[in-house]
């Protein structure tokens, strides 16, 4: 009678694991399909495309673009800059798509000049929106082909005035002045 308790047992248990299994499956792809509706359904309608074909419309999305690049700050740490038009994101809303893509973007700084460079390919120098605002530069450009926002945070206060934007081969460079500090003399303080 114990043999065949066994056999009935061991014949029982892997199907009940299998059955088990199976069911963590099906809930796995059920999860991960929804939260790919959510993301599809995030996207910006400009990244979205639809073509009529004969068998019915074809969706194309992007471009989606993400990177990062990492540089030694001038006080020996590391920097990271993200740049694309993904942007991770805390749990649980994970991922944000954008219209616009973010640009690598370098700043290099020497003794009289701030220098921001911005690789923003794809697009004509007539289309880049450049504008200053205390310590902070914003790049834009906005076309139905290409989308670029940016906002540079400078590392000190810079002229308004004789900033100079070059664009050649998808590569925008702008010299800015920094401000000299005011040099006045100080005047003498009676002590009563």
């Amino acid at each position: 009678m114990s043999d065949d308790w066994w056999f009935s047992r061991r014949r029982r248990r892997p199907s009940s694991f299998f059955e088990e299994f199976e069911s963590m499956i099906e809930e796995m792809q059920r999860e991960f399909m929804e939260e790919i509706k959510r993301i599809m359904d995030s996207i910006p309608r400009e990244l979205v495309r639809e073509t009529r074909t004969p068998t019915g419309v074809r969706r194309e999305y992007g471009p989606f673009v993400y990177g990062y690049s990492i540089t030694i700050g001038p006080d020996g740490k590391p920097v990271f800059r993200q740049f694309g038009n993904i942007v991770p994101a805390a749990l649980p809303k994970g991922v944000e798509v954008r219209a616009e893509r973010e640009p690598l973007v370098d700043i290099i700084e020497d003794e009289k000049t701030v220098r921001v460079v911005a690789e923003i390919p794809g697009v004509r120098k007539d289309d880049i929106d450049l504008s200053l605002e205390e310590r902070k530069l914003t790049i834009k450009v906005d076309t139905p082909e290409r989308k670029y926002y940016k906002e540079v945070n400078l590392p000190t206060e810079v002229e308004s005035s004789g900033a100079k934007a070059e664009y050649n081969n998808g590569v925008l460079s702008v010299a800015l002045l920094k401000k000299q500090a005011s040099k006045t003399r100080g005047e003498k303080i009676k002590v009563e």
